[in-house]
Order: structure tokens, then C-alpha cells, then sequence
């Protein structure tokens, strides 16, 4: 109960946004600031560390990307929260098998955490990646965005909709130092930006990310400038149904979502359709929605594996197998997991997307 007062800093209720934002990336005593989350001996484990092959394919989903809008000579590949760099890790080391694409490119990082920056620095060697805190630098040449699991881990906010009134939810801390929940009138600007959403209309409880979308505005301009694409895979829904999506998972485990507060990871499932909506409000294009199976599989993942296996013993057939269930199967991965893709380009023939 003491430590939950650190998180509030010198207020007594926050938004549920500024809570979490204190939680997880707070310089101190944040989740993400302190801990290396990923991995066996963490809170979670993401695709890149399932199986290389899902590196792979996304390195060659780059790749084509590359060829589709006509090799250009001068382009930026850029890793939106990079975990502990497995993926880009992966992804250096199959771009050097292609050596026209992989004289032509730049690679960025863009972390804001400077304690996985740590982690990622000792894990990727290569003296081209450059780690960025914003894109300003990138003047030149057209931008390839991409991210796994990286919006579900920016903090949103919660509204209800009382008759025509919407109410933000908050986080109060009493004189026993317990956090309880309490709503307030929404700021006119939230409000504006709640119905702007056709998306949202017809809800009467809203998770709107609002620090997510403040990202990507400037992800959106910068490929509207420059042309290019953002290639975002995240688990969420496409239906919103008025339903409380945060969870706080601790080692593979769900957490109760206020305890435990800076040791596990809290995170929000991520609303494809508004995400898709923003999008087309921000003048680029969209691709239909995929789930993770869809992609992985379009992009020819179970034909790399079967080629692989042939080479295998046994019991790594079998664990190449199970590793490929966790990524596909409806049970596991396959149908939480979405991707979505967003772009401005003259062309729009992207491998993966039908």
C-alpha cells in the first residue's frame, strides 16, 4: 500500500493514462525502466522469441516491400519499441543475405526506455543502427514503420457514457494510501475526440488511446511526407463491446490489475477498427485486417518450416512444431493477434495482404 503513493507522485487522482504512464515508465520505478520483462524468466514472451521463423518473415516482408516500391536507394527501416531486440536482432542478420537491399538501408530504433536501450545495445552489435527518441532525423527517403506489440503497451484512458455526457475514469488515492476508482466529467477536448470516431459511437464504455494516437500522428505525417507504410502486429479486437480490456500479467500469469504495481506489465487490447479509423483520417491508406495465422501463413511461414524440418532431428521437429501452434493455432496466438497495415505508396501490391 506504501508504494502505491509513489506513483501518483504529488496528486491525489489521476487519469488512468498518467496512473499508468507513472507505472510502467517512470525513470525510478517503472515496469518497463527496472526489469527485463521478456523472455522465459520475465512477465511475457513475444513472437520473435517463439520462433526465429516469425523474424524471418517479417524481414522478408520488408524486403518485398522494398522491390514493390521500386528499390529505392535511400530508405529507413524503423522498429517502433524494440523489446530486448530479437527481432531486429534476426532481421540484420537475414538482410545481409540480400546485398543490394542491405547496402541501401538505415535502420532506427526508436526506444524511449533508456534501460531496455541498455539491454538492446549489448544484444545488436551492428554500427548502422542508430536508436532515436523521435523522427526528426529522418529527412530522406522512404519509411518503413513497423512494431510487434508495441501499441498495446502505451497507456489509454476510460470513459463511460451517461445519456449524452461522457465521464473519464480516474484513479484516487485515500487516506489509507488504497487506490479506488471515481469518474469525472470529460475535458471538452476528449469529448471532441470521442466523437469524432464513428467508431465509438455507439459505446457506452470507451477506451480511447490518446497518448497512442499522439505517436502515430507523428508516424502518419512523417510517411504522408516521405511515402512509406507502418506495419503494426498487436492482439486486440476489431468488434469493440463496451468491455474493460487492461490486464496486468505477471510472470505468464494474469495479475490483479492494481497489484503488484511497477513489477508486472499492464496493457490494454488494442481496437483495430479506430485504429483503422485514424488512420484513413490521417490521409494514408488501409489493407484489410488480418489476424497473425492469415499473414504468417500468406507469407509462406508453414513452407519455411516444413523446408527446415527436413534437415531437423526428430525432437526439433517436434519443437518446431509446437512453436508454430503457439504462433497459429486460434488457441494461442493465431486469432488474438492482429495486423494491420497503413501506407502511401503508388503502388499498393504488398506481400502478405490479398
Amino acid at each position: 500500500m506504501k508504494t502505491n503513493k509513489l506513483f501518483f507522485k504529488n496528486s491525489k487522482t489521476l487519469p488512468v493514462d498518467k496512473f499508468l504512464t507513472n507505472v510502467l515508465y517512470d525513470k525510478k520505478i517503472g515496469y518497463y525502466t527496472s526489469q527485463i520483462p521478456f523472455g522465459k524468466k520475465g512477465d511475457f514472451i513475444t513472437s520473435p522469441k517463439i520462433s526465429y521463423l516469425f523474424s524471418e518473415i517479417i524481414a522478408i516482408w520488408i524486403i518485398t516491400c522494398w522491390e514493390s516500391c521500386g528499390k529505392p536507394k535511400n530508405f529507413n527501416i524503423i522498429e517502433l519499441g524494440p523489446g530486448d531486440g530479437s527481432l531486429i536482432n534476426t532481421l540484420i542478420k537475414s538482410f545481409k543475405k540480400f546485398p543490394e537491399f542491405n547496402s541501401n538501408k538505415k535502420i532506427f530504433l526508436f526506444e524511449k526506455s533508456d534501460y531496455l536501450k541498455k539491454i538492446q545495445k549489448k544484444k545488436i552489435s551492428n554500427k548502422d543502427v542508430k536508436w532515436i527518441n523521435n523522427f526528426n532525423t529522418i529527412k530522406k527517403g522512404p519509411v518503413i514503420f513497423f512494431g510487434n506489440e508495441f501499441f498495446d503497451a502505451i497507456p489509454i484512458k476510460q470513459f463511460k457514457k451517461n445519456k449524452n455526457s461522457f465521464f473519464e475514469k480516474n484513479y484516487s488515492l485515500d487516506k489509507n494510501n488504497k487506490i479506488k476508482k471515481i469518474y469525472k466529467k470529460a475535458s471538452a477536448s476528449n469529448t471532441r475526440d470521442i466523437r469524432s470516431y464513428k467508431t465509438l459511437n455507439k459505446l457506452k464504455f470507451i477506451e480511447f488511446p490518446k497518448l497512442g494516437f499522439q505517436e502515430l500522428k507523428k508516424i502518419t505525417k512523417k510517411i504522408f511526407k516521405l511515402k512509406g507504410c507502418i506495419l503494426l502486429i498487436d492482439y486486440g479486437y476489431y468488434r469493440p463491446n463496451n468491455q474493460n480490456t487492461l490486464q496486468s500479467i505477471m510472470k505468464h500469469k494474469k495479475n490483479e490489475l492494481l497489484s503488484n504495481l511497477g513489477k508486472a506489465d499492464i496493457t490494454a487490447h488494442v481496437n483495430f477498427k479506430l485504429l483503422g479509423e485514424f488512420f484513413l483520417k490521417n490521409n494514408l491508406k488501409i489493407k484489410n485486417l488480418l489476424s497473425q495465422k492469415e499473414f504468417l501463413e500468406n507469407m509462406g511461414i508453414m513452407e519455411r518450416a516444413k523446408i527446415l524440418s527436413k534437415k531437423m532431428k526428430f525432437s526439433e521437429q517436434s519443437d518446431l512444431y509446437l512453436r508454430m501452434q503457439r504462433l497459429l493455432s486460434p488457441r494461442y496466438m493465431g486469432e488474438l493477434f492482429k495486423v494491420i497495415l497503413a501506407y502511401k505508396f503508388d503502388k499498393d501490391n504488398f506481400a502478405g495482404f490479398k
